[in-house]
């Protein structure tokens, strides 16, 4: 059973703008029924150009009406300028979060909504075909959608690329071709030459999640692969973080110690000094 929240359970249960605009000055369509997940969205513009209305149709789970109902609600009011700066993250934090594995409902929907500024902009025209080269034949993911949503969200693993876009969920073949994106695109910048992270003073709980998580995936993780080790995030309760280690350090005698003093030290100098750090029992 997902953990969702009101706002996320409010726009699956009473969806805003759910239907298509005849007249629509744009037209963005997303997904597929094969891949379990279509999403159809229409805006019309004011005399001003901004958007004065704003529908969806979509067929799937209840992230995917949720992101779709909370996006429609976001763009009305905006010119297209404003409305495409607005992000998968923003569409998240709006509805109080999402569960990690159907974080691909909100890229869905800011995909939609860049393919439906583009219609109009290309004056209606077909939509052009996806850029870049298939990677995931499963699901129809291009190596190109891959680099933008590792990018944009500081994707670290193959599971979460399957979580933000479906690449890799399928037959598992195209695993290794993702591992090799996700490293083309991990930052080069050496840990000297990286400027001093000033740890904000306040933060919604999203922010603290997203910042642990980045926090992981660019001080933790790299040194604990060069040992053949590895780390996964299980939960976070507050100021509790829960890991679990794997590959050579689940079974090191020093686990303790790393948890201490590499895992607590980087969350407590990047995010905030209250951070506890525990580690997850085989049992649990």
């Amino acid at each position: 059973m997902w953990d969702y929240t009101d706002k996320v359970m409010d726009n699956f249960m009473n969806p805003h703008n759910s239907g298509f605009i005849e007249d629509a000055d744009g037209i963005g369509e997303v997904g597929s029924l094969a891949c379990g997940d279509a999403l159809t969205l229409t805006f019309k513009l004011d005399k001003g150009g901004k958007i004065k209305d704003a529908k969806f149709k979509t067929f799937g789970c209840a992230s995917a009406i949720a992101s779709s109902s909370i996006l429609t609600d976001m763009i009305i009011g905006l010119t297209l300028e404003e409305a495409e700066k607005i992000t998968n993250q923003d569409i998240v934090e709006k509805l109080g979060g999402l569960p990690e594995q159907k974080m691909h409902c909100s890229v869905m929907g800011q995909e939609a909504l860049e393919a439906a500024i583009k219609n109009y902009r290309n004056k209606g025209e077909a939509q052009p075909q996806k850029e870049g080269k298939v990677v995931c034949v499963c699901f129809g993911v291009t190596d190109t959608e891959i680099k933008k949503v590792v990018s944009e969200n500081n994707l670290a693993t193959v599971e979460e690329v399957t979580n933000y876009c479906k690449a890799g969920g399928g037959c598992t073949g195209c695993h290794p071709q993702i591992e090799q994106i996700i490293e083309q695109c991990r930052p080069e910048k050496p840990q000297a030459d990286r400027p001093a992270t000033k740890k904000p003073e306040k933060m919604t709980n999203i922010k603290k999640i997203q910042l642990i998580q980045q926090t992981i995936n660019e001080q933790i993780r790299p040194t604990l692969r060069a040992d053949g080790g590895d780390i996964e995030l299980i939960d976070i309760d507050g100021n509790k973080v829960l890991v679990a280690f794997r590959g050579m350090c689940a079974q090191c005698k020093i686990s303790e110690f790393t948890m201490r003093d590499v895992v607590q030290a980087k969350l407590r100098e990047f995010v905030s000094d209250d951070i506890t750090v525990e580690q997850q029992n085989e049992s649990d």
